[in-house]
């Protein structure tokens, strides 16, 4: 489960609006779900998201806070679960491919560097190269501009000329493991729901189940892994749990 409040606040409303960006109220059975409670700490952060333009206040509803994720919002979240990104999002077609060997003396920058570049999408290619589809060169530049381990680093854009893309897809995420793990927390959701108890305690299982995998899914396109994708299906199946849970 998540542990930083911030990204609690941002993924509750993600998860629980209708369509990434309408207003989702953080009452009391939400607090509940991802463990947080609205305390001046929680408050303070809030108002930080507003302030960084990652949510916004609902103005217009009578209930107080009612909030909605931006867009800024949205794709800050996506560098922590890149399985969102192409809910929303087209692929534009491009690779984008990270080179970097940084020595083992310098392991501490290469092991916090891992850290953050974790929800990047990013497969190991061959040593030293990593691929993904997501638009993060951006993000990169960020990270180590002007910073010592920018030396260690190329990043490339490039299209598919030829080869086959479903062993590649294979090779470097290891598509077969993750549709077995999308299939064993299918069983799990059904033991969930199959137990006595409250409604809430049941959402709350399935949600923490959930998140575990997304923070292992690369977020591959459509385009790459197809609509019938175990991932898409997954969604679905968990906005219809929420339905009846919540």
């Amino acid at each position: 489960m998540v542990k930083e409040t911030r990204t609690k606040i941002l993924l509750s409303l993600l998860l629980f609006s209708n369509n990434f960006f309408s207003p989702v109220k953080i009452d009391e059975r939400l607090q509940k779900i991802f463990d947080f409670s609205l305390n001046q700490k929680t408050k303070g952060i809030i108002s930080g998201l507003i302030k960084e333009n990652l949510i916004i206040k609902n103005q217009e509803s009578q209930e107080e806070n009612n909030y909605s994720l931006t867009e800024n919002g949205f794709y800050q979240l996506c560098l922590e679960f890149p399985f969102f990104r192409f809910e929303k999002d087209r692929w534009d077609g491009y690779w984008r491919i990270i080179s970097y060997e940084i020595p083992e003396k310098k392991r501490e920058i290469r092991d916090r560097l891992r850290r953050q570049m974790q929800g990047w999408g990013l497969g190991p290619w061959h040593r030293s190269f990593w691929l993904t589809p997501h638009p993060i060169i951006n993000n990169l530049r960020q990270l180590i501009e002007g910073k010592e381990e920018e030396k260690y680093f190329q990043a490339f854009e490039s299209h598919h000329s030829f080869g086959n893309k479903e062993v590649l897809i294979e090779k470097v995420w290891q598509k077969s493991v993750l549709d077995k793990k999308y299939r064993e927390m299918f069983k799990k959701w059904h033991s969930i729901l199959s137990q006595e108890g409250e409604k809430i305690e049941k959402l709350k299982k399935v949600i923490n189940e959930y998140i575990n995998l997304l923070q292992e899914d690369p977020g591959l396109p459509t385009d790459l892994l197809g609509e019938r994708w175990i991932g898409k299906e997954a969604f679905s199946i968990f906005k219809e749990i929420r339905q009846i849970l919540f």
